[in-house]
């Protein structure tokens, strides 16, 4: 297909019915009676318990809150009436408490005091990491940096050196363990499946934690560009208040995009540039198609190449010596 602004423009109707399908069968493969979904009041996870909902009914969904002390309250307060909408009642488990076991925001708020040492959470600190956002122009590295904001309103922010950076990210991740071991508690304990909630960008750029958000049973819109996701969205008639608010991280505790914190580029953007680098669409192509220069584009490419290579690793399965064969026998 000739590269154009409507290339990813898929029919809703049979793309649910085709997911909807795929989901029952593998529910039955699994010997399962139902699902269960962490939701957020994120377009990701409401699509997600649509289509739960219609594959496995109301009554054999659960829908799960899991907020921790950073969550913005209005994402409780979408996430239900969410559950309302598709008939779904809603268990809250705020994870907080768990985080505070683990030291989760000690271990984070620690490194955060190396690079900035007037922050102090209990006196109305925020703060966040994220990535350059000039990527189309500047063609920059993905190289973080973190802002603070002041109970005054007064932000500061600096590049993190790789031992802060790598601190602030593995304190942060037990945010999404936690969730995902909760999930599967209600799973195990109900024989339900846990349905995941990535789509095609999180999952092939590595913007999800292993073992983390990246554990589930079945998920169902991973093949999905963002973009598409907002296509089942509509025919699935999640409430506009979802479709139309920013997808948010909603991990740290100074509010920050998805664009902002990893992606770097808008969605509409984003989904065209790499569907023709996956397609092996030309730059100069891409560049017409969607009146960019061709520098822009390949600052796009280059800039997913380096996302999938250094994430690779949270795609592999555990490496496991059973593949090897037999241990070295003794010598006669």
């Amino acid at each position: 297909m000739p590269m154009n602004r409507g290339v990813l423009r898929i029919d809703a109707a049979a793309e649910t019915e085709r997911i909807v399908r795929w989901m029952k069968e593998n529910l039955r493969g699994f010997h399962r009676l139902g699902g269960v979904v962490g939701i957020s009041g994120g377009i990701d996870s409401s699509v997600c318990l649509a289509l739960s909902v219609k594959a496995f009914g109301p009554e054999r969904v659960l829908a799960l809150l899991l907020p921790d002390k950073d969550s913005d309250p209005i994402s409780e307060d979408l996430a239900r009436a969410l559950a309302a909408h598709y008939g779904v009642t809603p268990v809250l488990e705020p994870v907080t408490p768990a985080l505070e076991g683990f030291g989760c925001y000690a271990r984070r708020d620690e490194a955060i005091a190396r690079v900035f040492p007037e922050y102090d959470p209990s006196a109305g600190y925020k703060a966040k990491i994220g990535l350059p956002a000039d990527l189309l122009d500047a063609g920059t590295l993905n190289v973080f940096h973190l802002t603070i904001v002041a109970p005054d309103g007064e932000e500061k922010s600096a590049r993190l050196t790789p031992r802060d950076f790598a601190q602030i990210v593995a304190a942060s991740n037990f945010k999404q363990r936690a969730r995902t071991a909760m999930l599967y508690y209600y799973a195990e304990s109900r024989n339900y499946a846990v349905v995941g909630t990535p789509n095609k960008n999180e999952r092939d750029q590595g913007f999800f934690v292993k073992y983390g958000d990246g554990g589930y049973d079945l998920a169902p819109i991973a093949h999905l560009y963002k973009t598409q996701v907002y296509q089942l969205a509509r025919h699935l008639d999640v409430p506009e208040d979802i479709r139309k608010r920013a997808p948010t991280t909603d991990t740290y505790s100074a509010p920050a995009t998805q664009e902002e914190f990893f992606f770097r580029l808008p969605y509409e953007t984003m989904d065209l540039l790499w569907y023709a680098q996956e397609n092996q669409i030309s730059v100069e192509e891409t560049a017409l198609a969607i009146d960019m220069s061709p520098d822009q584009v390949r600052n796009a490419f280059d800039d997913f190449n380096r996302k999938r290579r250094t994430t690779e690793y949270l795609r592999e399965a555990p490496l496991d010596m059973a593949d090897l064969g037999d241990p070295v026998p003794e010598a006669d």
